[in-house]
């Protein structure tokens, strides 16, 4: 069974990766949501990686804040395509993860998306985006969202047309 594999750092960040998983239950497509730190729990992230692929994870997407090792970590025991979500928090309010997520060495890609909310829906969809390239039914619904997206257009105060 073809499935996104969610990993976060820790279950605080779960309040922000639901977002993640109902964007992908709002297409239909499977998921699992796992805890498991690069540093606290690295024996279990190892195997997890491991068995989630051998199960049938077609994208791992991994949030964690601070030093925001996870994805790297992910992207180095597996070749499957790896999405960090940096998450907000610390003292530099997610920046740190930003930049630790996204400077991976050469031959070694994590694709990154924004820090929090708006990262974890842009990591749904962007794992929908890769599984649509397999997958006729996935790529007309995503086509069809977008379409429903452009609709929503309003006319702000000033006059100016805004898409919501």
């Amino acid at each position: 069974m073809k499935f996104v594999s969610i990993i976060m750092g820790s279950k605080s960040d779960y309040t922000v990766m639901e977002e993640c998983a109902k964007t992908l239950e709002k297409f239909g497509v499977m998921h699992e949501i796992i805890v498991s730190s690069a540093h606290r729990s690295p024996e279990r992230t190892h195997q997890y990686v491991k068995n989630a692929e051998a199960k049938g994870a077609k994208v791992f997407i991994a949030a964690a804040g601070m030093a925001a090792h996870l994805a790297g970590v992910v992207a180095s025991l597996t070749t499957k395509p790896v999405i960090g979500v940096p998450m907000k928090g610390g003292v530099m309010e997610g920046m740190d993860a930003l930049l630790s997520t996204v400077q991976m060495p050469g031959g070694m890609p994590v694709g990154t998306v924004a820090i929090g909310s708006a990262g974890a829906v842009n990591s749904a969809y962007l794992a929908m985006q890769i599984l649509a390239l397999a997958d006729e039914e996935l790529a007309a619904k995503l086509k069809e969202d977008r379409i429903l997206k452009a609709k929503k257009v309003e006319t702000d105060s000033m006059g100016i047309e805004v898409i919501i």
